[in-house]
């Protein structure tokens, strides 16, 4: 019988073996999973020959290989192993962008009758972010939905998602102004001080995390307008943490709109494409502290 491309783990229970086939987009977020971060049992069994163009991944081995176990009730066989996701580690190790998995494989023979397998779906628990927004002059950084048509109810994610963060400051009765944003820092407590911290925007407007292998976080171009500003950033936690709550300060500064951005005010991505710094406005010479981190002090 023909496996149905569907599951994220399907289970094939055969008369001397079993087949398991992972979806390469394990968790259904659109960022596929390397073939190397998997295994089956506790011998850490390895796959097939992976063929990166396809959206699978299968395992093939002996009901008694891979460190399974045997359980004999007076009815059945059963056959145990485990499918493991072991995520490659960040290159920041401070941070993680994926969290291991184990999915329980189970495969049942009668001790009479036929045999007859059964798909085994995998669960898992999304970390939670709260976003904490300072207000000054009306100022307001909020989490959109999609689309940047309006803002999200949930503040839950899980990881491999992206967090679409959106800066706004009201400028009525101002003359217009240009906002941007100097630092956003992540901690596992409402105290932006404290350790673990992650500050994934700085030197004054620098989106480092974009840096970072395999994330597309950046700036979004072009702004809205110029008093409102956009950026992605790709979901993760703190390596070690067992909480799922992060809080999320940032400092927002405006300049006149009419004034060029430079080095003091500026909103920089990283390029991997060219591996370069590029300003959302202004010449690329304002972004190249990024590089050297030693980018002036906001006035």
């Amino acid at each position: 019988r023909a496996l149905s491309p569907r599951p994220a783990v399907a289970v094939r229970c055969q008369e001397g073996q079993l087949a398991v086939t992972v979806r390469r987009d394990l968790f259904g977020t659109g960022r596929p999973v390397r073939a190397a971060e998997l295994s089956l049992g506790t011998a850490s069994c390895p796959p097939l020959s992976p063929n990166p163009a396809q959206a699978f991944v299968t395992f093939v081995a002996a009901l008694h290989e891979c460190g399974s176990t045997l359980q004999v009730t007076p009815d059945s066989l059963i056959y145990r192993t485990t499918l493991f996701y072991k995520p490659t580690p960040s290159s920041n190790p401070l941070i993680v962008r994926a969290t291991p998995a184990e999915v329980l494989i189970e495969c049942h023979y009668p001790r009479k009758s036929n045999v007859s397998s059964g798909a085994v779906h995998p669960t898992w628990a999304p970390f939670r972010s709260t976003v904490a927004a300072q207000e000054r002059l009306q100022f307001s950084l909020r989490l959109m939905d999609d689309d940047w048509s309006r803002e999200r109810l949930s503040n839950g994610f899980q990881l491999g998602d992206s967090l679409r963060f959106q800066a706004d400051v009201t400028s009525e009765g101002h003359v217009p102004l240009r906002l941007f944003v100097d630092q956003c820092v992540a901690t596992a407590t409402p105290d932006r001080s404290s350790s673990p911290r992650y500050a994934f925007i700085d030197l004054g407007g620098c989106l480092v995390d974009g840096r970072a292998e395999d994330t597309g976080s950046a700036f979004v171009s072009p702004r809205p307008r110029p008093e409102s500003l956009r950026f992605l950033v790709d979901a993760f936690k703190f390596a070690g943490d067992t909480g799922n709550l992060l809080y999320i300060s940032c400092h927002l500064r405006v300049s006149p709109a009419a004034q060029a951005p430079n080095p003091w005010n500026k909103a920089c991505s990283f390029s991997k494409a060219s591996g370069l710094w590029a300003p959302l406005e202004g010449t690329a010479a304002i972004c190249s502290c990024c590089d050297t981190g030693s980018c002036p002090s906001p006035g």
